[in-house]
């Protein structure tokens, strides 16, 4: 039986075989980069020039599952990875050691430190964000989590900070973007919703915040598997502008309905000078740059930067002084494949506006050898397999990632007869029967 045959009569599809798409996140002042494939979490110390053994001191289990999420704290000093395998861990940047493993209820699908480094959020994939404290690491009964708020059994697919640290930005499968308001005292819960923005379509796979000189909260943008980036007022939650990808990137118009997901936004990583956006596009082989005019609260497209024949970008990169864009492609536990974990890293420079005139520099994507830590860094973030046979799996990366995007995010509609199968072969309705 095909996997969506499957789930319909309620048979488990095997977990721990899911695909994954490959991660990457940069320190805040590049001091290193990081990427997550599969279980494994791989880091290279750029200052250093070498690559970094993690340890572990929180006398907890490694990673095992498929690592979902990844993020550096806002000074650069905490890290945090988590994913299937329902494992929170947060590393100190400083000696790469974990200082923390939390163990959540159910999967988790995202993460995010806050800005002041004392606290770290994430959610399952029941709907659910949690919060746990760094301010008595030593302390095991500070280390069960506590329920911040939920989106009501809707998976959550992004989770951020805003600059000034006041509210907590979540977005999820069921078209929403929730702003709430940090408290003061986290562990007892987030009462305060600020706004909601309303407009997607379909699923908000990512959210990021531009920054804002005369705004401290920012502005925030969003990606959609409705083909769409677009930009918001924290606080009011007013829909601001709206960038319809698909159209301007030049993306193939779906010829049916499900087709519309190969020009899902996958990921959105903003500059800090907030006049850039850089766009990861499921059907675009490149990067596609934005420009955000935040001053006439506008999104338009510059141009698409092609990355490599068949490359598409899977997550992006980027740290506070915007010199890199970090760039990788890849999944794991892809079938049929000799090698099940598979990544590709590609470093963008040269992003930015001409000082005279509006004319944008043409960017430039980085030799292998040209990249800080050239090949032993690729070796180490990449794996030993070899370029010219990383190349040969792209395809074959991008359509397993899109695959299983499609099967986590879009929801299906069943008939009467099938839900109420559905329904029979529930596991908490078997409990109840014993």
């Amino acid at each position: 039986m095909e996997e969506e045959t499957l789930m319909d009569v309620g048979v488990g599809i095997n977990k721990e075989t899911e695909v994954a798409p490959a991660l990457i996140s940069v320190h805040p002042l590049e001091k290193s980069v990081a990427v997550a494939i599969g279980s494994q979490l791989r880091v290279y110390d750029l200052q250093g020039d070498c690559c970094i053994n993690l340890v572990d001191d929180s006398g907890g289990n490694q990673h095992t599952g498929s690592i979902r999420a990844i993020c550096y704290g806002a000074k650069g000093s905490l890290f945090a990875s988590a994913g299937d395998d329902k494992l929170v861990k947060i590393w100190s940047t400083d000696s790469w050691h974990c200082i923390r493993t939390v163990c959540s209820e159910k999967r988790v699908t995202a993460v995010a430190i806050s800005h002041d480094g004392f606290f770290v959020t994430f959610a399952d994939k029941f709907g659910v964000v949690w919060v746990v404290g760094l301010d008595g690491i030593c302390n095991e009964t500070n280390n069960k989590p506590a329920s911040l708020f939920g989106h009501y059994c809707s998976i959550i697919t992004s989770l951020e900070f805003s600059p000034d640290g006041r509210f907590i930005i979540s977005a999820d499968r069921d078209f929403k973007i929730r702003v709430t308001v940090f408290p003061e005292k986290p562990l007892s819960g987030a009462h305060e919703i600020q706004s909601f923005c309303l407009g997607h379509t379909e699923f908000v796979s990512c959210v990021a915040v531009v920054p804002s000189p005369e705004f401290p909260e920012g502005f925030l943008l969003s990606g959609s598997g409705d083909c769409t980036v677009r930009l918001w007022d924290i606080t009011s939650g007013a829909l601001l502008d709206t960038c319809d990808v698909s159209a301007q990137a030049g993306v193939r118009e779906p010829s049916e309905k499900e087709d519309a997901f190969s020009s899902a936004v996958t990921d959105i990583c903003a500059y800090p000078n907030g006049s850039i956006v850089a766009v990861a596009v499921q059907g675009l082989q490149g990067v596609l740059l934005l420009s955000c005019d935040l001053f006439a609260k506008t999104l338009s497209v510059i141009k698409v930067v092609s990355v490599g024949e068949t490359f598409i970008p899977t997550s992006l990169g980027l740290n506070s002084s915007a010199e890199h864009l970090w760039v990788i492609t890849g999944a794991s536990n892809l079938p049929a494949l000799d090698d099940p974990s598979f990544a590709r890293v590609r470093v963008v420079s040269g992003i930015h506006k001409e000082s005279k005139g509006s004319t944008w520099n043409d960017p430039i994507v980085l030799e292998d050898s040209k990249i800080s830590g050239g090949e032993k860094l690729l070796e180490k973030l990449q794996g030993s397999v070899s370029i010219a046979k990383k190349e040969q799996t792209l395809a074959a990366a991008a359509e397993a990632v899109k695959m299983a995007m499609r099967n986590l995010l879009i929801k299906r509609e069943y008939s009467s007869e099938k839900r109420e199968l559905r329904k029979k072969s529930r596991n908490d309705k078997k409990l109840k029967q014993w």
